[in-house]
């Protein structure tokens, strides 16, 4: 049941961006909208921030992090959605998406590469290098989303792979 309301108060989220930046919606707004009481809100989610991450994470959590196809699937998704990607990373509060993003892909990657190398710790480059890729790609991804109508997913993914530190790369091809 939890994961339904959710999923309704992200809908209601995602109805209201269309319309307005995160930075002018209030989780009044969203609680009137999805018909709900602001402590069911705040049961679930923290802050409309992290309603948007929960939202972009939820998507982004199915992606095969080393296939073009999938991630390039990914991010065409955002393309078809491309309104409310371009108001949640048009944010740059502290507590803006990318930053949520990036802390998402690093703890997936991190997991992968220690499940790859069999081990529970990582050394401090490998480990430096995968905040570092992780970095660049959210900020290319926000870059492509907010200002890139011409570049195919698929070329994007292939760039940042091939952008990606050689350490990990060993690893994860």
């Amino acid at each position: 049941m939890a994961e339904i309301t959710k999923l309704w108060i992200a809908d209601k989220m995602q109805e209201i961006m269309k319309h307005k930046s995160i930075d002018k919606i209030r989780v009044t707004e969203i609680c009137k909208a999805a018909d709900i009481e602001r402590p069911t809100f705040y049961y679930h989610f923290r802050d409309k921030y992290d309603l948007v991450a929960w939202m972009f994470c939820k998507d982004a959590y199915g992606t095969d992090l080393t296939s073009v196809t999938s991630a390039a699937a990914g991010m065409n998704k955002m393309k078809q959605e491309i309104l409310f990607y371009k108001r949640a990373y048009e944010d740059s509060s502290q507590n803006a998406l990318w930053r949520y993003m990036v802390e998402f892909f690093v703890a997936r990657y991190t997991e992968l590469v220690k499940e790859k190398l069999g081990t529970d710790i990582l050394d401090t480059q490998l480990a430096y290098s995968i905040r570092f890729y992780c970095m660049g790609a959210v900020g290319m991804t926000q870059e492509w989303v907010l200002m890139d109508n011409i570049t195919s997913a698929e070329t994007v993914v292939e760039m940042m792979f091939q952008s990606m530190p050689e350490n990990m790369r060993v690893i994860l091809f």
